[in-house]
Parts: structure tokens; C-alpha cells; sequence
């Protein structure tokens, strides 16, 4: 009788000890109550460990799933090699293009302005770059400001200014984003025809670099610069932010949590190197080429200016093998007044 009272002892006492042990979190608690009112923890990692769906009054896909541990994966990424990485791109980025400017300053035409005008941009294409281009900068600066503006901008300007600006980002971020989606289709089936693979394209980007020093680079309509930033910056990077967007803009589609942590993550990066594209693409079309953003602006451009940025368009246009916005200007037509 003695061996079976100790051996029932020992099996009560090991039961005793690894219930103790699988409690100790929980017990933890009411002291962590007296210590930090209203910190949860101990009992909340008990729930993490257990790894399973609980009971909840409200249903629905992962409704039962109090704590997603991937939750902290997802914030390191996006606190850790994402902000780092992304933000020094940016960085990296701005001082190129500075230095570019400050070194060689813009390109310039070497011939003088004729004073002829050419129509290059019709009234559509100008609204669907220009309505596409300002919501494009708008969701660029609101989504630098929520993903970097802790880290840069709350330092500076304190809590209060900072809650406000965030909060603000925030909701132009969510509502431009629609405008710039509907925008984003339209300005790629406008524009895709004069932006396909031509004869030169190759030529032109292995040469491209050429440019800034003054060397003249023959070209349709668009260069192959230009078209390179269509593609992947415009089609790929921007119908990727765009879908990712969707998905992070309307989490009542029944998606998990998971889902939405990848989206988040796949958002952000193809928004950086969108981001860090369109800063080149704003650059060469404003302060980089000179008479550029007349191209844009006015739908016109000088018939030097398209001769030597665009010559095979221009010898298309020339001899009508192209239409032009505004008609082809003839040869030997009278000098225009050139515009100031």
C-alpha cells in the first residue's frame, strides 16, 4: 500500500506541477493588475500560445483568432528593411537627379527656336496625363508621409501637427486613390500605341545616358526612356500598387489578415520604386529638358524642339506619314511669333 500512496503522490504532484506551469502566464496576471492596471499581457500570451480559434460573437472568417502572431512579422518588415531600404532609395534617388541638374544643368536645344509650333499633345491626352499626374503626386506624398513620417517628420513637428497631417494623408490617400485608378486605365490604353517597341528603341537605351551631355539621340514620339517608364513604371508598378491598393482600401471582401500583411507589403514597395521612377519621369518632364513642360502644358512644341528630341517623329509628322494634334507644319511655312 505504501509504494501505490507514494506512486499515486508523485503522479499528483507532477499533475500539479505542469498545470502550475501551463498557468503561469495566467497567474501572473493578477499581480500584473496591481503593478500596470489595465495591461493584458500575461493573459494575452496565454491565448498566443494556444494557437487555436476561439469562441467570439462575432463570426466570420478568422473571427475566432484573437492574436495573428504573423501580426509582428509583418510590422518588423514594415518597420525594419522596408523603411530602411525604401527610405534611403528615395534619398538616393533625389540626389542623383540634384547633382545631375547642379553638374550639367538642363538640355538645351542647340539650334534656336523657329518659332513654328507643332501639335503634339491633343486636349484628352493632356487631361488624362494631368489628372493621372497630380493624384499620382498626391497618393506619392500622403503614402511617404504615413509609411516615413514618424521617423522624419513627428520628431520635428511634435504629436499634435503630426496626428493631424497623418490623419489628413490618410484620408486623401484613400479617397484620391479611386480618381487616380479610373485615370490610370484611361491614360494607358490613350497612350499605349505610340509607347510599343520600334526600331532605334534599343540603340536609344543603350545611349540614353548620352543625352545629358548634349548628344542628339533620334526617336519617335516617344524615346525609349519614355517608353520604359511606361511599362514598368506606368502598366506594371502602377497596376500592381493599384490592385494591392484595392485590397487594402476594401478589407469588407471577406479577405484575412494575412492576405491584407502581403498586400501591404507588395503596396509599399512597388510604390517606392514607382515612386523613385516618377521623381526621374517629373524631373526630365519640368527642369530637366528645357521646353518640356511646354509639350504638356500647351499640347504644342517648337519645331526645333521635336526635331531634335523626337526627330523620326518629326520627319513623320513632316511629311504626313503621322498625324499630328494640330496638323503638320509645312514646309517653307512662315515663322510663327514665338510664344514667350
Amino acid at each position: 500500500m505504501s509504494k501505490l500512496f507514494k506512486l499515486c503522490l508523485a503522479l499528483a504532484m507532477f499533475a500539479a506541477t505542469g498545470l502550475g506551469h501551463a498557468q503561469s502566464d495566467a497567474q501572473k496576471q493578477p499581480q500584473r493588475n496591481i503593478d500596470q492596471p489595465g495591461n493584458n499581457a500575461p493573459v494575452w500570451r496565454d491565448v498566443r500560445k494556444e494557437a487555436q480559434e476561439h469562441v467570439t460573437t462575432v463570426k466570420g472568417r478568422e473571427a475566432g483568432v484573437l492574436v495573428q502572431s504573423a501580426g509582428e512579422t509583418w510590422r518588423q518588415i514594415r518597420n525594419g528593411p522596408l523603411t530602411f531600404y525604401g527610405g534611403w532609395l528615395i534619398v538616393v534617388v533625389t540626389l542623383v537627379i540634384a547633382a545631375i541638374y547642379f553638374a550639367m544643368g538642363p538640355i538645351k536645344t542647340h539650334d534656336k527656336p523657329t518659332g513654328r509650333m507643332i501639335g503634339r499633345f491633343t486636349l484628352a491626352e493632356r487631361w488624362a496625363h494631368w489628372v493621372m499626374g497630380i493624384s499620382f503626386v498626391v497618393l506619392g506624398i500622403t503614402g511617404l508621409i504615413i509609411l516615413f513620417g514618424k521617423h522624419v517628420l513627428l520628431p520635428v513637428i511634435g504629436y499634435t501637427l503630426f496626428a493631424w497631417l497623418t490623419a489628413l494623408g490618410k484620408n486623401l490617400h484613400n479617397f484620391v486613390a479611386p480618381l487616380f485608378i479610373v485615370s490610370l486605365l484611361v491614360f494607358i490604353v490613350m497612350y499605349v500605341k505610340d509607347n510599343l517597341p520600334e526600331k532605334g528603341d534599343a540603340a536609344w537605351l543603350a545611349n540614353g545616358w548620352k543625352i545629358f551631355g548634349g548628344t542628339h539621340l533620334p526617336s519617335g514620339r516617344f524615346n525609349a526612356g519614355e517608353k520604359v517608364w511606361f511599362w514598368i513604371g506606368v502598366v506594371v508598378l502602377c497596376l500592381v500598387v493599384t490592385v494591392t491598393g484595392l485590397i487594402l482600401l476594401f478589407p469588407n471582401f471577406d479577405q484575412v489578415r494575412s492576405t491584407m500583411q502581403q498586400a501591404s507589403i507588395i503596396h509599399a514597395v512597388a510604390a517606392l520604386l514607382v515612386t523613385g521612377l516618377g521623381l526621374g519621369h517629373i524631373y526630365m518632364g519640368t527642369i530637366g529638358v528645357e521646353g518640356a513642360y511646354r509639350n504638356m502644358a500647351d499640347g504644342v512644341t517648337d519645331e526645333t524642339w521635336a526635331r531634335e528630341h523626337h526627330e523620326l517623329w518629326y520627319n513623320q509628322v513632316k511629311r504626313g506619314a503621322k498625324p499630328a494634334p494640330g496638323g503638320a507644319v509645312p514646309a517653307g511655312a512662315p515663322h510663327m511669333k514665338e510664344r514667350q
